[in-house]
């Protein structure tokens, strides 16, 4: 088992971990699956500025998770926001607080201060997660999607990474931090993530 950065050849294998979330949750607030084409869009996009890491065990991907700009403006600059997606069969045995550790080192190397967190309402198990992740409430946006034939509303999170006064740059790209695989494993090397 093992944490590294996703290539385009996991595309598919994402994708299928991602599927059921959307099609059968309010867990994503997509109606549709992303196309190939579309999710290969996003993740050139993402991966442009942020990490995308994957878990793998036995050269299967089982889970991955994201770094994203929540908001647009320039001010904004420090913030992020984390995503994770889990294959089933991998729930409740630690694999999404290792990808988010791994993710928080790398968000804090590339220089971002606060992450973010959107959940849904109806899924105290993700509230839960993130709260003892260490991520504190900020805000509820009650019955704002509709999905599945019912309102669902939002909570948003936040985590500090990192205090900083006034910031003399912008959070660098990850691939300027980290250049490669091994570059990732032996930064992950440091922290405890089996």
């Amino acid at each position: 088992m093992s944490v590294r950065f996703a290539r385009e050849a996991d595309l598919p294998a994402m994708l299928t971990i991602y599927a059921p979330y959307v099609e059968r949750t309010s867990v994503s607030f997509e109606y549709t699956v992303p196309t190939t084409e579309e999710f290969t869009a996003r993740f050139r996009g993402i991966t442009k500025q942020f990490p995308w890491l994957v878990w793998e065990e036995k050269g299967e991907v089982l889970g991955y998770a994201y770094g994203s700009a929540p908001f647009e403006r320039t001010a904004f600059s420090w913030c992020a926001e984390a995503s994770v997606y889990l294959h089933p069969s991998i729930h409740r045995r630690g694999i999404g607080r290792k990808l988010y550790a791994a993710l928080e080192v790398l968000l804090r190397l590339q220089g971002y201060t606060l992450l973010y967190a959107v959940v849904t309402t109806d899924n105290a198990p993700s509230v839960d997660f993130h709260l003892s992740c260490g991520y504190r409430r900020l805000a509820t946006f009650p019955g704002c999607g509709f999905k599945l034939g019912a309102w669902h509303g939002i909570i948003w999170l936040e985590k500090t990474l990192s205090s900083v006064t006034s910031p003399k740059q912008t959070p660098a790209p990850i691939g300027e931090v980290v250049e490669n695989d091994q570059n990732l494993a032996d930064i992950l090397a440091k922290i405890p993530l089996s």
